[in-house]
């Protein structure tokens, strides 16, 4: 038993020296810089920079971007996992395959692909002027960057939506739909409620990178429009006030896991197999047909 405790203590042993050097000790450089002046000084000046008006300013766009689209992501993932489940698990996956194809390919390159299509002279104002319509104007506007955002973080949202929800025994919506329940109603009731789970982690992953991206908005809005990752990636790279560009990261470090501690702790799929429904579905279905 030793012998066996020993040697997953050595398999282990890169990882923990991996986040050592590459998590650990970053992070706690980072936060003795927000907390110190030039001098080595403590001091909560750059901690509360984000007060400033272009840093306020940028902290509300990023948290307006990435509440729309988290929103946005919920409102076409459940659509696309409802469809899916109906053609069938197999053709499923195979569709599912086709969707997150995009993924592997570089993500500056997919960026500036759609910067290509969004531009003034880009590939969506060519069709639209070829059938007579229009020019739409949406480079470098937040349009661009939301539409960015959500191309880029929305297989996040779908996955564990379509996990969620391909788990939910067949048998909990058909007794729904004999107890007289229409289909809004089953998903109201049944789907919405059992698949909550990956719901929640969709919401975690796309919530907290689309705050944190620059990249799109350097490559979509054209410059004109920054986000607090644009922000915090110029005190770094351009003005090297690294004790600024800490502090705000600090800041937004803390507020994304506030806002993760008030929404629902701690979320995971577990995946299972289970020879009938649970207590959960059975009472969801039964809720179901009662609010017919």
């Amino acid at each position: 038993m030793r012998r066996k405790l020993a040697g997953r203590q050595i398999l282990a042993s890169p990882y923990l020296l991996w986040m050592i050097g590459f998590t650990i000790i970053p992070l706690v450089v980072i936060v003795k810089k927000a907390f110190t002046d030039p001098e080595g000084n403590f001091t909560f000046d750059n901690f509360l920079a984000i007060g400033e008006p272009i840093n306020l300013k940028s902290f509300i766009f990023s948290l307006e971007i990435a509440i729309g689209c988290t929103l946005i992501c919920i409102l076409l993932a459940y659509p696309l996992v409802m469809a899916l489940r109906k053609i069938g698990m197999s053709r499923g996956n195979f569709t599912l395959f086709f969707l997150i194809l995009p993924m592997w390919m570089n993500f500056v390159l997919r960026i500036l692909a759609w910067q290509m299509i969004l531009s003034n002279n880009g590939i969506l104002n060519l069709i639209l002027t070829s059938i007579h319509l229009p020019a739409a104007r949406i480079a470098n506007t937040p349009a661009a960057i939301m539409i960015g955002v959500v191309y880029d973080y929305f297989p996040y949202m779908m996955l564990p939506i379509f996990t969620a929800v391909s788990e939910i025994d067949e048998g909990v919506i058909e007794s729904a739909k004999d107890l007289g329940a229409n289909g809004f109603t089953t998903f109201r009731k049944v789907i919405l409620p059992l698949s909550m789970p990956g719901l929640k982690s969709g919401i975690t992953m796309v919530f907290v990178p689309s705050m944190t991206s620059f990249v799109i908005a350097d490559l979509l809005g054209g410059g004109k429009l920054q986000l607090i990752g644009n922000i915090i990636e110029q005190e770094f790279s351009r003005s090297t006030d690294w004790g600024l560009g800490s502090g705000l990261s600090v800041f937004l470090m803390a507020f994304i896991l506030l806002t993760m501690a008030l929404s629902s702790g701690k979320v995971g799929i577990k995946k299972h197999v289970r020879p009938e429904a649970s207590d959960d579905e059975i009472k969801a279905s039964e809720e179901a047909g009662a609010d017919k």
